[in-house]
């Protein structure tokens, strides 16, 4: 162990997963301070771990993109290997990555072991109990090592550049620093995981009415029709900044709201790292398995309908368990929070 040097850790795909992993990554940090601790990561997702103090580098691995091929997949490898990595701590499962770590010839090899790649691993850690935050199984991995992780909040680190360019768009649409903004975030990654839109045009106009909120409806390129909707539901008209931010840029207008209201995805996990006052809206997850760690001031929302949760039932027609959440129970949580 004195001898790790070069650190190498191969991340998930998900924005929300990847924040999972931060306090893994703040713990072998501080076990190993001088070491150089590197991140294999997605394009889509680099932004999570950029500017974080406890990353020294961002290693982009474009598997649908640029390295899809077999000679950029190879040409890859070879870089990777001209890095001398000591160890690398693989929080994805993929047989893919862990092939890709093998043949770069990092001697320690660290992870679950999954049916398939178990034997490519040099530590083989028994798969995780059922139930386990999401987050926990990834320090896990890095505790089974001997690293101990005690601060199990997320971290995200919001750049100025991006507080900069919030604090710019908020002058110009007429919003001081001394308004109530509330963040609305209406998509999920998929459809089950949303709360009704309707029901998200209503609470907007009622918190405009009862307090004389700003809103503004966040989210990716896949929201933007679901935000247009929302608007057009509703009296007064927001501010819609779907798809026309980065995720810094959307971690900084978070960080200037005094209130998100969202269902299970990534900007629901972002406001908890910020530390915001977040309304969780949960239906067929469970928040024991995936809800928000943070300094937030957290209220989670879920009805139960007998329905067995979590529920993976893609094709489920009524969506019971996000239609049971009313306008007046989020209402009732807002008014909590502005005493």
């Amino acid at each position: 162990m004195k001898e790790i040097k070069k650190i190498l850790i191969v991340e998930v795909n998900w924005l929300g997963d990847v924040l999972f992993t931060t306090p893994a990554i703040k713990a072998i940090k501080k076990a190993y301070p001088n070491c150089h601790l590197a991140c294999m990561i997605l394009p889509r997702v680099r932004e999570v771990l950029e500017g974080n103090p406890n990353v020294d580098e961002l290693i982009i691995f474009d598997e649908k993109g640029k390295h899809l091929r077999i000679a950029p997949r190879i040409k890859f490898i070879l870089e990777l290997r001209r890095k001398r990595f000591d160890i690398v701590f693989l929080f994805h499962r993929s047989l893919t990555r862990t092939l890709i770590t093998f043949f770069a010839g990092i001697p320690k090899r660290v992870g679950y072991a999954t049916r398939k790649r178990g034997f490519l691993l040099t530590k083989r850690i028994p798969q995780p109990p059922e139930g386990m935050h999401r987050s926990d199984s990834f320090s896990n991995i890095a505790e089974s090592f001997g690293i101990i992780v005690k601060d199990r909040n997320y971290e995200f680190f919001v750049s100025e550049k991006s507080r900069f360019f919030i604090r710019e768009f908020l002058e110009k649409e007429g919003i001081s620093p001394h308004d109530f903004l509330v963040v609305i975030n209406p998509g999920a990654n998929w459809s089950l995981k949303r709360w009704p839109k309707e029901n998200f045009a209503e609470v907007s106009d009622r918190l405009i009415e009862y307090f004389n909120a700003k809103i503004v409806i966040s989210g990716g390129d896949k929201d933007i029709d679901l935000a247009i909707d929302i608007s057009n539901m509703m009296k007064a008209k927001p501010i819609i900044l779907t798809g026309k931010t980065t995720f810094k840029q959307l971690g900084a207008l978070i960080e200037r709201a005094n209130l998100v209201i969202s269902a299970d995805s990534g900007p629901m996990h972002l406001a908890a790292a910020v530390g915001k006052n977040l309304i969780a809206l949960f239906g067929p997850t469970d928040p024991k398995i995936t809800g928000p760690r943070g300094k937030a001031n957290t209220i989670i929302m879920q009805k139960d309908v007998s329905c067995k949760i979590p529920c993976y039932e893609l094709d489920c027609r009524d969506n019971l368990c996000m239609e049971a959440i009313s306008v007046e129970d989020v209402l009732l949580e807002v008014r909590k929070i502005r005493r």
